[in-house]
């Protein structure tokens, strides 16, 4: 019987085959979603996609773009934010 912290759908049932030829079943706590563009809704990219134990051990560069608004706008967005900002 699996033990009863394990039962909880909150964690990803994963099937491995073992070394001995049987299948065996890993219990792998879920990702987070992408994060995502807080103007137009796109998926960020190169923004870390890890548990926040993980995040917290990351350095700061991994964890997101090094550029204005990195991690908040896509670069499209971050483009037309400065262009407008200057404009006024």
């Amino acid at each position: 019987m699996v033990r009863p912290a394990r039962r909880s759908r909150s964690l990803r049932h994963v099937t491995r085959r073992a070394p001995g030829g049987r299948n065996v079943t890993h219990y792998v706590e879920k990702m987070p979603k992408k994060a995502h563009c807080a103007n137009c809704g796109v998926a960020l990219s190169g923004v870390a996609r890890a548990r926040p134990m993980k995040i917290q051990n990351m350095a700061k560069s991994q964890k997101r773009p090094e550029r204005p608004y990195a991690g908040m706008l896509c670069s499209k967005c971050m483009r037309r934010k400065i262009i407008v900002d200057a404009r006024q």
